[in-house]
């Protein structure tokens, strides 16, 4: 099974969250991808923070999952799952951020489960299976 982790995954891991971590470390490392949307919302909220020891540390830990974690490419695939993404939920009238309409995406496009714990967004999107590992639970 591949991963594909959203922002809020992510985050809880730079922040030691016990039940992410656990799941991190018993998914094979092949296993775990993070979409490039997920690197540039991180870096954003790194960037809005002053300067602090706590900023410090999520810079370090944001290194540390950079470095060991592979990345997502956006592909002509991942940009066609976006559209559709995007356009179904504007046609029933439930739109959501791009950003999470594209991390999404990239997770379609690699038959890949999107661990979240945004599920009130994603559980809009049709055929996204979708965990949410804070909650060590699965979702759809």
């Amino acid at each position: 099974m591949k991963y594909v982790l959203d922002t809020n995954a992510l985050s809880f891991l730079m922040k030691g969250d016990v039940s992410v971590a656990g799941r991190l470390t018993k998914t094979p490392r092949k296993d775990v991808c993070v979409p490039q949307p997920v690197i540039s919302e991180i870096e954003y909220g790194i960037a809005r923070l002053a300067t602090s020891k706590r900023k410090q540390m999520l810079m370090d830990r944001f290194k540390l999952f950079k470095a060991e974690l592979k990345r997502m490419p956006w592909t002509d695939k991942v940009s066609h799952c976006f559209g559709k993404i995007k356009a179904s939920l504007e046609r029933r009238g439930e739109p959501i951020e791009d950003f999470d309409i594209a991390i999404a995406a990239h997770a379609m496009a690699s038959d890949a489960v999107l661990v979240t714990a945004d599920t009130s967004h994603m559980d809009r999107i049709q055929d996204l299976n979708v965990e949410d590992w804070s909650k060590d639970e699965r979702v759809s």
